[in-house]
């Protein structure tokens, strides 16, 4: 199919919303590619090999490092985006402004929205608390009021999609919330053909036999709240081992104990290793969809989750008279995760790994493929009717 243009916020690495990304320049090699920013080699072959359009963000000093705190700049530099006017579809991929490009008119334009901007809309206070001394107070202030700027240009700018489709319930409500717009959803992709329990008495493995600590796979950033999977275990006198990297890192650090280990980045095959061994995942984020307990239950691991967002969507819990696939606590406190930690520990037999794994199925790469494709396919046929309202 030509003359479809795909927009992407920014291509800086490869995580979960660029997986998503990868299954559109496959299909549509000869699309024309938009973003803000690229740093070259950051993402993978399928992307790199693309026609990449950036905007003149490229360009400032500093930008591939920085790229964050330009975020004012981010409306002007999206506006100035420009897509030809013999496109038959733009099809975005966003979680901050690349569902504000402008479309020829006319145009159809499907935004696969991760999340309304989470800066903006969803717990601002993780990224600009009022607390502590009167120069980060003044800045937290200042940062506040351009997000309630940037909240309106948002919100106006959502005029400019005609289908929105969302990754999960919990960013389709969003979506509705902030938008006044309706959504299909369509769950993103997980790899559950490379992970997998590995052999065959694996498949079965549930905690007992599986290796004596829990396990944090995360982004080190405020929202992830990987603080309470650390307090939680160094009040229980348990073992823990945290994968990523992020800005939180020195302070997580200094919180950890004896029996914490922060290991930083870590490869896909040392992740699924990790999955396969560890007693369960811990994940206490209020996430849009969350890959990471999806792939958890793919390596047939139990998953202790905050209970609100995607996980709420993704895991089956577990009770007394039916088995699941993990926990959900309902505060995000150390309490309510320590008491859920010790449930585990005291009911190990309520976990189904082969339930587990059939479980992460539902979110395999195939099904992303057909229904993505499936609904632009509609959309171009004129079988998915638009919300947008009348100019």
């Amino acid at each position: 199919m030509k003359n479809i243009v795909l927009v992407h916020d920014w291509l800086t690495g490869l995580r979960g919303g660029e997986k998503c990304l990868e299954v559109l320049c496959r299909h549509f090699p000869q699309a024309r590619l938009l973003t803000l920013l690229h740093i070259p080699g950051s993402t993978g072959p399928v992307i790199e090999r693309m026609q990449i359009t950036t905007s003149f963000l490229q360009h400032l000093p500093g930008a591939e490092r920085y790229y964050r705190w330009l975020l004012p700049l981010m409306p002007l530099a999206v506006d100035r985006l420009s897509i030809p006017r013999n496109t038959r579809l733009v099809v975005s991929l966003s979680h901050a402004v690349a569902k504000s490009v402008r479309p020829p008119l006319g145009i159809p334009h499907v935004c696969y929205c991760f999340t309304p901007m989470r800066y903006a809309w969803v717990q601002p206070e993780q990224y600009l608390p009022l607390e502590g001394p009167w120069p980060r107070r003044f800045w937290s202030y200042l940062g506040r009021a351009v997000l309630a700027w940037l909240r309106a240009w948002d919100r106006r700018t959502a005029s400019r999609v005609s289908h929105f489709v969302a990754i999960s319930r919990t960013v389709a409500d969003r979506i509705a919330a902030y938008y006044g717009r309706q959504s299909v959803v369509i769950y993103p992709p997980v790899d559950t053909e490379f992970y997998t329990p590995g052999s065959s008495a694996q498949v079965s493995c549930a905690p007992p036999c599986r290796e004596d600590y829990y396990l944090c796979v995360s982004a080190l950033v405020p929202y992830k709240r990987i603080d309470l999977a650390i307090q939680a275990c160094r009040r229980l006198g348990r073992r823990l081992v945290v994968i990523g990297q992020g800005p939180e890192r020195r302070r997580l650090e200094h919180l950890a104990g004896p029996g914490i280990q922060m290991l930083g980045w870590a490869d896909a095959h040392t992740l699924r290793e990790h999955y396969r061994k560890a007693r369960a995942l811990i994940f206490p984020a209020w996430e849009d969809f969350g890959i990471v307990p999806v792939e958890a239950q793919a390596c047939g691991c139990p998953v202790i989750a905050y209970g609100q967002g995607g996980a709420a969507e993704t895991i089956l819990p577990a009770r007394p008279d039916r088995p699941g696939t993990g926990l959900l606590f309902r505060t995000q406190t150390v309490d309510a995760l320590s008491r859920a930690l010790l449930l585990l520990e005291a009911h190990p037999e309520w976990f189904d790994p082969v339930l587990a794994r059939g479980q992460a199925g539902r979110f395999a790469a195939a099904r992303f493929e057909r229904e993505l494709l499936g609904y632009l396919d509609d959309v171009l046929a004129g079988r998915a009717e638009s919300d947008r309202p009348r100019r």
